[in-house]
């Protein structure tokens, strides 16, 4: 369990298009080479210390001739952001990842002082 103590919560949501394989034939889709997409978000503010962060995927177009296979997770978090990292393998076929997030952290409050 993270305690944040005194620190306002500071909650930060987005969507992110990881990749569209279809139209050019890309590697999730043809299911040749690199099998893991990682895309890097960064907040709008940074938080004070590295948030909790929840990943899930928001929309799948996946061929439907093979297993679906898939895992998607947060990585590399620091204050000011993280790399969402999907990953497939065996013979699963990917189109389109969008992935959306959810990060709670300790905040500046608006009414902190900036050290001078």
């Amino acid at each position: 369990m993270i305690r944040f103590g005194d620190a306002t919560v500071g909650i930060a949501r987005g969507a992110k298009l990881m990749f569209s394989a279809f139209e050019d034939g890309g590697e999730m889709w043809t299911g040749q080479g690199a099998r893991e997409a990682r895309t890097r978000v960064v907040f709008l503010e940074p938080f004070l210390s590295p948030p909790v962060v929840h990943v899930g995927i928001g929309m799948w177009d996946m061929g439907g001739d093979t297993n679906q296979r898939a895992d998607i997770q947060a990585d590399r978090i620091t204050a000011e952001g993280f790399d969402l990292v999907f990953s497939t393998w065996g013979d699963t076929r990917v189109a389109r990842i969008r992935a959306e997030w959810l990060a709670i952290g300790p905040a500046r409050h608006l009414d902190d002082f900036d050290d001078i």
